[in-house]
């Protein structure tokens, strides 16, 4: 089990956490943690695309010209595929395209994902980064700069700490989420991970019961 320093504000350390084995030390699935991203990225789309087909393409009642004499292909409208302001074959309709993962790929490809960072000593655990009780930006990246110099940080606070969430909901180089928000793809695309020590606590505990669940029915 590996040890890390929770350290404060100040770069200070305060005390040490355990990254418990079956999360942070996880195999990393690749194939898995790449079929939980997509997912999750396509449930992002809306799926609001839509073509018309020659159909529902305004016009093009009149035959353009007599069938037969002039030399030319036959055709019956001026909105058929072939013409310039017509319809569109096979063209893209409304649809969803969410996927169906299951809880338990889900949970396994975020301990995959964490662990990477955590081999890599890319997962950090802060007793606070804000002092006092006034939102302070400069003050939190100053201190978030302390612990990491990474390029892009993911924050991740309890949903409670109005403190730390005004003091960061702006920065650009700083994504928030709280603890229940977790995910694969945002641990992916950021280079590093700070946990405040409630949000740790949360995302440890969601997670050892997953695995602890998982476990159980395997030996059974």
């Amino acid at each position: 089990m590996t040890t890390i320093d929770v350290l404060d504000a100040s770069g200070a350390k305060t005390g040490t956490v355990d990254l418990p084995e079956d999360i942070f030390g996880a195999k990393v699935n690749v194939p898995l943690i790449h079929q939980v991203v997509v997912a999750q990225l396509a449930a992002r789309r809306q799926g609001t695309h839509k073509a018309k087909t020659r159909g529902e393409v305004r016009g093009g009642g009149k035959k353009p010209y007599r069938q037969k004499g002039t030399g030319r292909a036959r055709q019956g409208s001026t909105r058929a595929p072939q013409f310039a302001g017509g319809g569109v074959v096979h063209g893209p309709v409304p649809r969803d395209y969410s996927q169906r993962t299951p809880k338990k790929m889900k949970a396994a490809a975020l301990r995959g994902a964490l662990s990477d960072r955590a081999g890599s000593g890319r997962v950090h655990v802060v007793s606070s980064l804000v002092t006092g009780e006034t939102p302070k930006t400069q003050a939190a990246l100053q201190a978030l700069r302390k612990i990491t110099q990474a390029r892009t940080v993911l924050v991740v606070v309890d949903e409670a700490d109005e403190l730390t969430w005004m003091s960061l909901r702006n920065a650009p180089e700083v994504h928030l989420l709280d603890a229940g928000q977790l995910n694969t793809y945002d641990v992916l695309v950021h280079d590093d991970v700070v946990f405040t020590q409630e949000a740790y606590d949360q995302v440890v505990a969601r997670l050892s019961a997953g695995s602890a669940e998982q476990s159980e029915k395997e030996d059974a």
